[in-house]
């Protein structure tokens, strides 16, 4: 059974499950009741990540410890108004609990109607206010809205006084203290039932993001009763336990040490492979797209695919868009990698590919990279630094200029040669063509649709249809549907002249894809 069919069995559940929390009085619960009855007192939490905290990604997580899971950020206004949108956001199923639905936006109604659609799929409604992205500030939300407290503040108390479940909120941090703990203390005030700190500001991010500050996420916690998690720094499971004796928070968050290492919260470091499997496992139980599925395994392998011998699997990896291509890639590095485990030879060295910057200062321990082992990234000192010699060094008037040339000599110019560097980082394509293996329509040559049952493309399907009075749900072509729907609205238009009495009949005969049509209002119209 896939996650889609299991939805309403899902739904049910929820509602059986709620309603033995729901207090005597009705109210629904909140602040650490909410925390300890609801959500299972969770203290290793799964961060929302977009593209990245699906549904397959969720179960490998709970597996391996994950107490409590964020969904990915949806935007409030798609969700709220498009159908498509979100039939493929909600997916989820009975195993997937407890589980919080993050969102992001800037009108309060909007964000509203978006969690009433949510609310029965999910324990929780989260409100983005700490994506820091550019998209975020294109956007108007995440934390390009923490200096506006009065909107905000609308927006927790709509979702507050409004849903059947808790809102909880997920913030950054101020560079003034005194600043970040009023913040959260109003949100608090507003109807917040639980409060996610990130210790960054919204300028620490990419190449600038640095170390998050935990003694923000202390005082906070000090100066606010509802429960709260710790966001940023957590690379294995010390520092989990490090977190939670220095902050004195509920729970620990972590997106990019998960996405690394999901045994993370079992204090294991686990074969790269076998992880691999593992999620490829579940993306089969549970569909995904399959950008989702390659951007997972280039985490899990990042470190195997900076070395420049691994060229060719890294190729093979980004061109790869089925499961079993993605298998294969995954045997290959196991059939490579693993003899260097079991210790039947003995490992050399590896060359790193020369444009990917290492941190090494400071670490004591280095582990084989066929290991699931968190990303450190540089500082940003040493990121400013760079940036400041490049621009000292194109500013120098007396500076030597850089020829380039080819293997025969010419020169040529920058441009060109960085093209054949890309060439010669996948040297058995060196045209640079992806091969797909796209399967062809039976009909004509054109690629057949994936999901459509008759194996044919959108044009030949179409035709198909049209011609034979059929439907076919992987390229929503439902002309048989639709020719039913409007033969029964024909039917409908002449009920007065029929008899109440062949109501039922007509109902019976005309039902469209197996939802049957309740006429009973405009019957009690035509006879008024």
């Amino acid at each position: 059974m896939d996650c889609y069919s299991q939805i309403s069995n899902f739904s049910v559940f929820f509602h059986l499950n709620m309603n033995n929390e729901i207090s005597k009085n009705g109210t629904k619960l909140g602040g650490y009741d909410f925390y300890h009855k609801i959500l299972g007192s969770p203290k290793y939490v799964v961060a929302p990540m977009v593209d990245q905290s699906e549904l397959a990604w969720r179960m490998l997580s709970r597996k391996h410890g994950a107490h409590l899971c964020y969904t990915p950020m949806f935007h409030s206004n798609l969700f709220a108004n498009d159908p498509k949108y979100r039939k493929e956001a909600l997916q989820t199923c009975a195993e997937d609990r407890p589980l919080i639905i993050q969102f992001c936006g800037n009108d309060p109604e909007t964000l509203l109607e978006a969690a009433l659609l949510a609310q029965d799929y999910c324990d929780a409604i989260d409100i983005n206010l700490g994506c820091p992205q550019a998209i975020a500030r294109r956007g108007h939300y995440g934390a390009f809205l923490q200096d506006e407290w009065e909107l905000l503040g609308k927006i927790v108390k709509t979702l507050h006084e409004n849903l059947s479940i808790p809102v909880t909120c997920k913030i950054r941090i101020f560079e003034d203290r005194k600043r970040t703990i009023e913040y959260a203390k109003m949100l608090e005030a507003a109807g917040c039932q639980l409060l996610t700190v990130h210790g960054r500001t919204r300028d620490q991010k990419g190449p600038l993001t640095g170390i998050a500050d935990w003694s923000y996420i202390k005082e906070v916690r000090q100066n606010i009763k509802i429960p709260m998690f710790a966001n940023g720094n957590i690379l294995c499971l010390e520092d989990i336990q490090h977190c939670l004796k220095e902050t004195g928070v509920d729970g620990v968050m972590t997106a990019e040490g998960n996405l690394h290492n999901p045994t993370l919260f079992k204090g294991i470091i686990p074969k790269t492979w076998d992880i691999a499997n593992e999620y490829l496992d579940f993306a089969e139980l549970y569909p995904c797209p399959v950008s989702y599925i390659r951007g997972h395994l280039f985490k899990i392998f990042h470190h195997l695919m900076n070395l420049r011998p691994n060229s060719d699997l890294r190729e093979e990896l980004a061109l790869a868009n089925q499961i079993e291509q993605f298998r294969n890639v995954v045997s290959k590095i196991q059939k490579k990698y693993e003899c260097y485990h079991n210790g039947e030879q003995t490992y050399e060295q590896e060359e790193m590919d020369p444009n990917v910057l290492q941190q090494v200062e400071g670490q004591n321990i280095l582990l084989p990279y066929w290991l699931c082992q968190p990303y450190i990234r540089i500082p940003p000192e040493t990121h400013k630094q760079i940036i400041a010699e490049k621009a000292k060094l194109a500013e120098d008037p007396n500076r030597i200029k850089r020829h380039f040339y080819d293997n025969e000599g010419n020169e040529i110019s920058r441009k060109r040669m960085k093209k054949l560097r890309r060439r010669m980082r996948r040297p058995h394509n060196p045209d640079g063509q992806h091969d797909r293996n796209l399967e062809s329509c039976e009909l004509c040559t054109n690629p057949l649709g994936f999901k459509c049952p008759y194996r044919l493309c959108r044009i030949c399907c179409r035709d198909k249809c049209y011609t034979e009075n059929c439907d076919c749900v992987g390229h929503k072509i439902l002309i048989k549907s639709r020719r039913a729907k409007a033969k029964f609205f024909e039917e409908k238009i002449n009920v007065a002249n029929i008899g109440i009495e062949n109501l039922e009949k007509i109902e019976s005969e005309y039902q469209i894809i197996g939802k049957k049509i309740d006429l009973s209002v405009n019957v009690e119209t035509n006879y008024s």
